[in-house]
């Protein structure tokens, strides 16, 4: 194997994994004297143009995610005597998380939180730049000898999805990590990636897929319409708090889970140390505007303390703003809009008051000649002040 040359240039060493889609093999690339990772995709999609098309692209834009957590893509291509597409990647010396489970089971908290931020870094940094992954699995955690857990496989998922040539083995070692967005078919973005790898994270805590189905329908079914075991039950040893964060992440509702992979990972963290994950942004501005519309001017006196909808913890939650600091920070904004509502008010009884005087005097007055009212805006009651007044004293003696 050693001597088989593969694209003219790298030399094949040993076979790394297989699946359904592509075979992994180590080899070495003589001219930059490295050791790389080159996947070889299975042969019948280079038959297939639209995923050629698709597989070009998306591997420019894998290639240009340079990050400490994000497999580095090398090169890609299509090797005209095998007649496969290929991508030379970055060699990751140890295993990946497929192994880790199938080895041990799960995997101690503390390890899994290291593991998961890391790849929450790396889907931090290639959402930032446009990427989506879409195919967040234990087997592309890749973690190295010295800890390093860094993403593999950026695009290929999207290359295959709309293949007209796919592997049902492929489709059903997959179908458990899909959010149920893309089960419905839509395009997905980075809170599919989110979901993926809370997927990920409470199979590493629990041993376990939160659903667990004989079929695809059933499957899709039980993502669409019901709630995982909770990460608690499964495991004795799971705080509560952390059950919630890693639920948090796998909300049907896209708009429900976290904001970007970077709070992900501080709510979990917070949820291992017994702090609940904060609501969702979505959630939070509801409950603002709701407050502000009931409360026209909320106030809270100081020093108290805001009710949590959980019971209360060693510590406050990360970032927390006392009251009082909460209460300075408010009354600016709140003074002002007290006062433009008081300069309101007086100005519509000055008018009421001025046109309920005008009026007795054209009662008591008469005659054919009544002074006309000239028109004037609401929007402006000073000016209308200023109106009524010159109204009254130039027909009055």
């Amino acid at each position: 194997m050693s001597a088989e040359v593969f694209a003219g240039r790298y030399h094949l060493e040993r076979r790394l994994g297989i699946g359904g889609m592509s075979t992994v093999q180590q080899a070495f690339d003589p001219r930059l004297e490295r050791r790389v990772a080159v996947k070889l995709l299975a042969e019948h999609l280079a038959e297939d143009s639209n995923f050629v098309a698709r597989f070009r692209r998306e591997a420019l834009a894998a290639a240009r995610l340079v990050h400490p957590n994000i497999v580095q893509v090398f090169d890609f291509g299509l090797d005209e005597a095998t007649g496969q597409q290929f991508i030379v990647m970055e060699l990751v010396d140890g295993p990946s998380c497929a192994q880790l489970l199938r080895d041990q089971g799960t995997l101690p908290i503390d390890e899994v939180l290291d593991v998961v931020g890391q790849a929450c870094r790396g889907l931090d940094h290639a959402h930032r730049n446009g990427v989506v992954h879409r195919d967040v699995k234990p087997g592309n955690l890749l973690r190295s000898n010295d800890g390093v857990v860094k993403l593999a496989d950026f695009g290929i998922a999207k290359a295959t999805e709309q293949s007209s040539i796919t592997q049902v083995g492929s489709v059903l070692g997959t179908a458990a990590y899909l959010a149920p967005e893309q089960a419905r078919g839509e395009e997905a973005g980075p809170p599919a990636d989110l979901y993926a790898l809370g997927v990920v994270t409470y199979q590493l805590l629990s041993g376990r897929l939160p659903y667990e189905a004989s079929s695809l329908s059933e499957l899709a079914l039980k993502q669409q319409r019901e709630v995982p075991l909770p990460l608690d039950a499964v495991n004795a040893e799971i705080p509560p708090t952390l059950a919630h964060a890693v639920a948090r992440s796998l909300a049907i509702d896209a708009d429900a889970r976290y904001a970007d992979a970077l709070a992900m990972a501080e709510s979990l963290r917070a949820g291992a140390r017994g702090l609940e994950p904060p609501a969702p942004e979505t959630e939070d501005a509801a409950t603002e505007a709701t407050r502000m519309m009931t409360s026209p001017e909320p106030v809270e006196p100081t020093g108290a303390t805001r009710v949590m909808p959980y019971e209360p913890t060693e510590a406050p939650p990360p970032r927390a703003t006392s009251p009082v600091a909460a209460q300075r920070g408010r009354a600016p904004a709140r003074d002002r809009r007290r006062r433009a509502r008081m300069r309101g008010l007086v100005a519509a009884l000055l008018v009421l008051a001025l046109l309920g005087g005008l009026v007795a005097v054209l009662a008591a007055g008469g005659g054919s000649d009544r002074p006309k009212l000239r028109p004037f805006s609401a929007q402006d009651p000073q000016r209308a002040i200023e109106d009524v007044r010159d109204l009254i004293n130039d027909n009055t003696r």
